[in-house]
């Protein structure tokens, strides 16, 4: 791939490189290596978080957290004509499905129950619509002390409508679980998914969205990570118009460790954007994010912004995150924006890298000079940049879907 220079990562094809910050350096801004500021790392926090929709201003596409999604195809749900239109909780309807393992519990909650909003407050007007809009909560616990053989699965089927939700994974102390999410169907979305993980407990959370080509989709997941536990997110995007997903990680304890992974694939038209915040505000703990994406088709957007903030007290930090896209064809756009905001110089290590770029020639002529046809090499390759984040997941039934969607994908591209 070939080197550009450009600092905030709006591109068709090139890439973008940025180096690791070891102890005592600090970094601040999109892909900078330039002495930290005392200003925030986005302009999140000119609004401060919160459960209220009415303490958040209506976004006009200026703002530094919007200024890459098109407002109008949200479906109203940034500026509360989606609520306003069909009433308290919307007028769609999920079909949702379990399968739950021996030992975890399921059960529909009200507004009032203490365990809502434990893993943090909403950070922008959709996120706070949506909690200020569900009447009843979905809380899915796995017990104290139980490890899971086989996954927890939650399909959610949209069929039609708009329609506001909340989920809750509670992970007790010392459990172990993998908890698969996932999304399909028609409609527009709102929700808020919360994951806590309990002192000593193993998470693995994988978020799919494989909406028809119409939906919408919107939604926060908060995850508190316990003293000591282990937290991995993977999240898959291939369907619906206008995807915007905005994972957070906050620590309750040190030693906590956090891994988020990406894939998403992107074919004309569509809008796909994930929005990423790490919170060090606990000592001794550990993130690592790598993201990647595909992109094909005329105005295939796709848009990532990677945020991790070391603050003083967060002493002995280890992180990195890294985001890589593959442009498969002319006319696809990718904004990649990693962020790194260091406030104590004693800890182990942090950095970020991004990269854009199209098909590596080489490769390609690698295998075509070994009797490969051009097309299947095309797919050999693709296949081979997102293997190593799907193998993450764990669950090869899983794995095996998500790569023949893959592999659905890509006969139209090629």
């Amino acid at each position: 791939m070939a080197d550009v220079n450009t600092p905030t990562g709006s591109t068709t094809a090139g890439s973008i490189e940025v180096g690791t910050a070891g102890a005592g350096a600090q970094l601040a801004g999109p892909g900078t290596g330039r002495t930290a500021v005392q200003q925030p790392i986005d302009a999140r926090v000119a609004v401060k978080p919160s459960f209220d929709v009415n303490d958040f201003p209506v976004p006009t596409g200026r703002e530094e957290d919007w200024r890459f999604t098109p407002l109008h195809r949200l479906g109203g749900l940034h500026d509360g004509t989606a609520a306003d239109q069909v009433g308290r909780d919307g007028e769609g309807t999920d079909k949702v499905e379990l399968a739950l393992p021996d030992g975890v519990t399921a059960e529909t909650v009200g507004r009032d129950d203490a365990r809502l909003g434990k893993t943090g407050t909403p950070v922008d007007r959709v996120a706070a619509q949506a909690f200020s809009a569900f009447d009843q909560a979905l809380v899915v616990t796995v017990p104290k002390g139980a490890v899971l053989t086989e996954p927890v699965k939650i399909d959610v089927r949209g069929e039609g409508g708009v329609r506001f939700a909340h989920v809750v994974i509670d992970v007790k102390p010392f459990a172990e679980a993998v908890v698969v999410l996932n999304h399909s169907g028609a409609g527009t979305r709102a929700a808020n998914v919360e994951l806590l993980v309990g002192d000593g407990a193993k998470l693995t959370f994988v978020s799919v969205q494989d909406w028809d080509r119409d939906a919408v989709h919107v939604a926060q997941h908060n995850a508190l990570v316990g003293r000591d536990a282990s937290y991995k997110s993977v999240v898959v995007t291939f369907g619906g118009d206008l995807v915007r997903l905005h994972p957070r990680v906050n620590y309750a304890g040190p030693g906590g460790e956090a891994e988020l992974f990406g894939l998403y694939f992107a074919d004309a038209g569509q809008h796909l954007e994930h929005r990423l915040i790490i919170d060090h505000d606990t000592p001794h703990c550990r993130s690592n994010v790598a993201y990647k994406g595909a992109l094909q088709g005329q105005d295939a957007h796709a848009v990532w912004v990677g945020d991790v903030l070391i603050r003083a007290a967060a002493l002995g930090t280890d992180t990195y995150e890294l985001n890589r896209n593959l442009v498969l064809t002319d006319g696809a756009r990718v904004d990649s924006i990693p962020n790194l905001e260091i406030e104590t110089g004693e800890i182990v290590g942090a950095g970020h890298a991004s990269a854009t770029g199209r098909f590596d020639d080489e490769q390609l002529f690698y295998l075509q000079a070994r009797g490969i046809p051009a097309d299947e090499a095309r797919r050999l390759v693709v296949r081979g940049f997102f293997a190593e984040l799907l193998q993450q997941i764990g669950v090869a039934e899983v794995q095996d879907q998500l790569m023949e969607k893959i592999d659905a994908e890509l006969e139209s591209a090629v």
